[in-house]
């Protein structure tokens, strides 16, 4: 496993992040899931990323007790904050300081923990002045219950906008979580330029696009039984972007590609992402163990120029670039 500094401090995390979004606390079973972490651990993978709002809190209870019993010095353990949670009443979401104050002790008890080493904004809130939440996040730094602070899926100027009160309210703004990967590409022109400026690092989400880019589906042919593009409650309806016959030939004309490289499908995938030196780490998500070992033998990659322009070539024209697609809710209704 490689380690990379996020953002402009001394706090290094590795290069694969394992995450429990869509499948922990949820699809599948617990002890299924602590399998999983368990795997990453013993790949080398210190650092995990979760959320409250996943699967409604029962995702962080689910970490929490897979790493009970591990050295919480040598963990890493992002959380985040912004969507709705518990019953859904008027203030159980959103970055209003009420929110963030209750959410983090509730991410702190059910992740096990003391402090969690990354707290961050899932979204922006328009209803919310950003004067307040920044505060808030302050205030959580200054009591040790989060070391520091980063966003998901904000703009650029969201980002210098934050980053700015940041420094005022002396506290570091280190990341931003958004969704990157060979076909969907939109913070490469406007989030990550300012990021670069800033001292942010990006933790990117989804870089195999939702298992798109694993060459696992066929154009014409329908999605194979159990696959995430069947799943309704696995993100079906994410993935139905890229269920194009034109994208999923393209991405069969990747895996020549890999082979010559020496890599799987998703290596290749999460391998690409990593080359961008303004991304710090890769979230990857597992519903088996064995997933685990594939992914993480993209830690380290670097893949020449050449391999990189025919990655460009076959998918390049297919991607999503357009900045404006970065965007949070534009209310903030449970």
């Amino acid at each position: 496993m490689e380690f990379r500094y996020l953002g402009n401090s001394g706090f290094k995390v590795s290069e694969i992040t394992f995450g429990n979004w869509l499948t922990h606390g949820s699809q599948v079973e617990n002890d299924v899931a602590t399998q999983c972490v368990r795997a990453a651990l013993d790949a080398g993978i210190s650092t995990f990323d979760t959320a409250d709002v996943y699967a409604n809190t029962a995702a962080e209870t689910v970490l929490g007790q897979a790493l009970k019993g591990e050295r919480r010095e040598s963990l890493e353990i992002f959380t985040k904050v912004f969507g709705p949670t518990g019953p859904k009443g008027k203030n159980d979401l959103g970055l209003s300081r009420k929110h963030i104050m209750e959410s983090i002790n509730g991410s702190l008890r059910r992740l096990q923990t003391d402090y969690v080493d990354l707290y961050q904004a899932h979204r922006y809130d328009f209803e919310t002045p950003l004067e307040e939440t920044m505060q808030a996040f302050a205030d959580i730094v200054r009591q040790g219950k989060a070391l520091y602070i980063g966003v998901s899926e904000w703009t650029a100027d969201q980002l210098r906008e934050g980053h700015k009160l940041s420094r005022e309210l002396g506290f570091q703004l280190i990341s931003n979580q958004p969704q990157y990967s060979m076909l969907w590409r939109v913070i490469e022109a406007e989030v990550v330029p300012a990021s670069e400026e800033l001292g942010v690092s990006q933790i990117v989400w989804s870089p195999m696009a939702q298992g798109v880019l694993s060459g696992k589906y066929l154009p014409g042919q329908p999605a194979p039984e159990g696959s995430r593009a069947t799943d309704e409650k696995g993100g079906a309806k994410m993935i139905q972007r890229w269920m194009r016959d034109d994208v999923l030939a393209a991405v069969q004309d990747l895996k020549p590609i890999a082979q010559e490289a020496g890599l799987s499908m998703p290596q290749l995938a999460v391998a690409w992402v990593l080359q961008n030196p303004n991304v710090a780490s890769a979230i990857v998500g597992a519903s088996r163990p064995e997933q685990i070992a594939d992914s993480v033998g993209a830690a380290g990659v670097k893949l020449e120029a050449e391999v990189l322009k025919k990655i460009d070539d076959a998918v390049g024209g297919l991607a999503e670039r357009d900045p404006a697609q970065t965007k949070s809710p534009a209310t903030r209704e449970a």
